[in-house]
């Protein structure tokens, strides 16, 4: 999957590729909040902007006889062309993805691009979709592995030949959505995001439900004569960037969500285990709606307030991973050395690379040098050759840390010469750079390299320039 943008926040023109673990590298805004967030945006809300026009005569024939067949082949024709005009939509909604004015977005273009080769392959797909009634199944979808139709069937009575208009609409939207979803659903992964604002989010949790205080405060002051609580109760309140809203919205509800395991906690407990290494205990979630930190080898409980920063900025993080967390999902985490030791940053970099080898992809925004160091080891190291396993036998990193340098995309925020449009000569705008990463040296992130080699150079006169 690829995602073009244009006249995104300080983005002039950009364009990323989504790898199985991706990186965006950078100094301070240089863009890649811009660039995560409205990938964010898309991934969450992508089933509202995509569509299909039914014809009549399909919802005819379900009405006549119960059951319809609806060739999906040219719809995959056309497939490139609804996700094109579905980011268009998307792109006229970034001011309210961003909370922020709609002038701030009024040139910004976003598009998604797949490799047409993935969509073909549809027809050996299987898709079973059920829409409900307020009693009972109302409505079937389905198509089955190695055929080209999507087989839709009337549950109700058959004797009702004729349904309200209101009634057909529906019939028509769950058909288009349900055509949508087998089209793009194996590309688009469920996405969870760990935003910037998580360190505070876990010290407040239980005052950030930004809907229901807003909601109360406006029955407080409505006139009773004019007062109607369903268009207050489904007003829409942008204060907040949609990740921030997310990311509290899931602090929140942590009890609720501390009682489901994901597939770490019976296939791959380890990988939890070095979790809890990494932030030195284990989360505790208790039915008085509080949340503890139990330290490693002691018996008392801190609340949030108490933890260290390091602690919180991690506490979303680890209840994805032990309560939520499932192959094909897309991590999202916006710059996770947050707080982090450097020891502790590196090890960050491992349990990135392990989630990835587990079906988990991973997509990071990151200041931080010694996290694509670290990933430059694991790239390093995943080669057959005797010397190299026994240096990873000796420093104590696992095979299953490893990672081939395919898996991985990184991308550096800054200036570069580019031609755009209107423009007959080239001129520096602020874009991103794709980094090259090599088998056996890693990835050149000349963002860093530069910072380093320059205090490397100060440092050096300083030592050694009093000998002249």
């Amino acid at each position: 999957m690829k995602i073009s943008v244009e006249n995104l926040g300080v983005l002039k023109q950009a364009e990323f590729e989504l790898g199985e673990l991706t990186l965006i590298c950078g100094g301070n805004n240089t863009g890649k909040t811009y660039a995560t967030y409205a990938l964010f945006g898309f991934l969450q809300h992508w089933e509202n902007f995509l569509e299909v026009e039914i014809p009549n005569q399909t919802i005819d024939a379900l009405l006549k006889d119960g059951v319809t067949r609806i060739d999906i082949e040219p719809y995959t024709l056309k497939a490139d062309d609804i996700l094109r005009q579905g980011c268009l939509k998307y792109a006229l909604e970034l001011p309210r993805i961003f909370a922020a004015k709609s002038n701030h977005f009024k040139d910004t273009t976003f598009q998604v691009s797949l490799v047409p080769e993935t969509i073909s392959s549809i027809k050996s797909r299987t898709f079973d979709h059920r829409m409900r009634s307020a009693e009972d199944d109302f409505l079937s979808l389905f198509k089955e592995e190695g055929e080209k139709d999507l087989v839709v069937s009337l549950l109700m009575d058959k004797r009702m030949s004729v349904l309200p208009t209101s009634m057909m609409r529906v019939i028509s939207e769950v058909i288009s959505n349900g055509i949508i979803k087998l089209l793009f659903n194996p590309f688009f992964p469920r996405s969870f995001i760990a935003s910037t604002e998580r360190t505070g989010a876990a010290i407040f949790r239980q005052e950030l439900n930004f809907a229901r205080n807003r909601l109360l405060e406006e029955m407080s002051q409505a006139d009773s004569s004019e007062f109607d609580p369903m268009e207050l109760l489904f007003k829409s309140y942008q204060d907040y960037p949609l990740p921030v809203k997310v990311n509290v919205d899931f602090i929140r509800r942590l009890e609720n969500i501390g009682r489901e395991d994901s597939f770490l906690v019976e296939n791959h407990p380890q990988v939890l285990n070095d979790f809890a290494d990494i932030i030195g205990g284990e989360y505790i979630a208790e039915s008085n709606d509080t949340i503890y930190f139990k330290p490693a080898g002691k018996q008392q409980k801190l609340t949030m307030d108490e933890s260290s920063s390091a602690v919180r900025s991690l506490l979303d993080i680890g209840f994805y991973l032990r309560h939520v967390a499932k192959p094909g999902d897309l991590l999202m985490i916006d710059e996770p050395e947050l707080n982090l030791h450097p020891e502790n940053q590196c090890r960050m970099a491992r349990l990135f690379a392990r989630l990835v080898n587990l079906g988990i992809r991973v997509f990071v925004t990151t200041h931080s040098d010694y996290i694509v160091k670290e990933l430059n080891t694991l790239i390093m190291l995943n080669q057959d050759k005797p010397y190299l396993k026994q240096i990873a036998e000796e420093e104590g990193y696992k095979t299953e840390e490893l990672i081939d340098a395919t898996k991985i995309k990184v991308y550096i925020a800054e200036e570069a010469l580019m031609k755009v449009e209107n423009k007959s000569r080239r001129s520096r705008h602020q874009t991103l750079v794709p980094a090259r990463i090599d088998p056996e040296l890693g990835i050149e992130a000349r963002s860093f390299d530069e910072t380093i080699n320059k205090m490397n150079e100060i440092q050096e006169a300083i030592v050694w320039g009093g000998d002249e």
